[in-house]
């Protein structure tokens, strides 16, 4: 199919004056039968889809959004995400909206600030960010407010920063979700354990609003008979990791532990798995191929999906509705927390939903 076809060349196609084919589509005035018949069947041999841009504005302006999204190839959840935004950009292009990805070094904030100059340098008309560096992020939105481009965060939220909208999960609902299913049918005393792994809690809203979360389940019924663990393992060197979490697992009253981190969980099952379990309850994150073997294993008992690639095309969508009818967008879009088990898992990937 020539993306660039015109109404012109549909009307020499069918035989047909222009007047015509503008009837057919915009569904005004009358069409013979026959002249209907023919306009449809080239479109349909064609693809031919009207550019709404031009429809609804009457001229053929062309949007720039810019994705600043963390390099999908570092890590298999923000490659998802990059999926999301090519999904968008082939979604979007024949709408006359130009999506183009800004990639920034998942562990480097420096990097972040180079691509969101770049980004700034670009001069976009709206932006979708995924915010994982704080204090970097509330910066950046400043000057975007400043020279007036709507954005759109998704995964984890900047409230202060006043985006347009943000896509994701309640993050601190999230942690107590997880914490309940650690806690049925577990009875005191018991040990839970909440571990970040590969990523800074300090530097990261996302688990910090994951473990107040977590902790807030176990203080409303805890009254001392449960004990709640939190353990920062940023770490780089994975002797000095596995060491950390062998001590934790060698404990007799640990019963559960919650991974907030999804490209931490791989570790955590790993040793587990060696282990043997150990009547150890595992809650981790998304369907990363890992996770999804470590699940169907039974290591894994269950996996909270935050479906980030879905978060990344509806960020993207709801900047070209703004951008292209200007639509009101939510201020808050919220995924549902979605609890994946071995008994649910093939029908929940056949469906297609994640």
């Amino acid at each position: 199919m020539n993306k660039n076809i015109r109404i012109k060349d549909i009307a020499q196609l069918a035989g047909v004056s222009v007047g015509t084919v503008d009837r057919v589509l915009h569904s005004r005035g009358q069409v013979s039968r026959a002249a209907y018949e023919k306009v449809m069947e080239v479109l349909e041999k064609t693809g031919y889809k009207p550019n709404l841009i031009a429809r609804t504005l009457g001229s053929n302006k062309t949007y720039f959004i810019a994705a600043l999204i963390p390099d999908p190839s570092q890590d298999e959840y923000w490659g998802m995400s990059g999926q999301g935004v090519q999904h968008a950009i082939e979604e979007w292009e024949q709408y006359g909206v130009r999506v183009e990805p800004f990639f920034f070094d998942l562990y480097d904030t420096a990097s972040f600030r180079t691509r969101s100059e770049m980004v700034l340098d670009a001069n976009p008309d709206g932006i979708l960010a995924a915010p994982i560096f704080h204090e970097e992020a509330a910066r950046f939105f400043e000057v975007c407010h400043s020279r007036e481009i709507p954005f759109v965060v998704f995964n984890n939220n900047v409230p202060e920063a006043r985006p347009l909208s943000f896509i994701g999960q309640d993050l601190h609902q999230s942690g107590r979700v997880a914490a309940e299913l650690l806690h049925l049918n577990r009875h005191p005393p018991a040990l839970f354990a909440i571990l970040h792994i590969y990523d800074d809690i300090h530097r990261s809203t996302h688990l910090s609003e994951k473990e107040k979360g977590f902790k807030e389940y176990f203080d409303n019924l805890n009254h001392g008979q449960f004990q709640v663990l939190s353990l920062d393992l940023n770490y780089t060197h994975e002797p000095t990791l596995k060491n950390e979490l062998a001590e934790l697992m060698s404990r007799p009253d640990l019963k559960g532990i919650l991974v907030t981190t999804s490209r931490g969980a791989s570790i955590v099952s790993s040793m587990l798995e060696k282990r043997g379990k150990d009547d150890i309850r595992l809650v981790a994150y998304d369907l990363l191929k890992q996770n999804l073997n470590y699940l169907k294993k039974g290591i894994i008992d269950f996996l909270i999906n935050q479906n980030v690639r879905q978060q990344a095309f509806t960020g993207v969508g709801q900047l070209a509705n703004r951008l292209l009818f200007n639509k009101k967008v939510p201020q808050t879009y919220l995924f549902p927390l979605e609890i994946i088990t071995r008994q649910n898992l093939e029908s929940y990937l056949s469906a297609n939903f994640h």
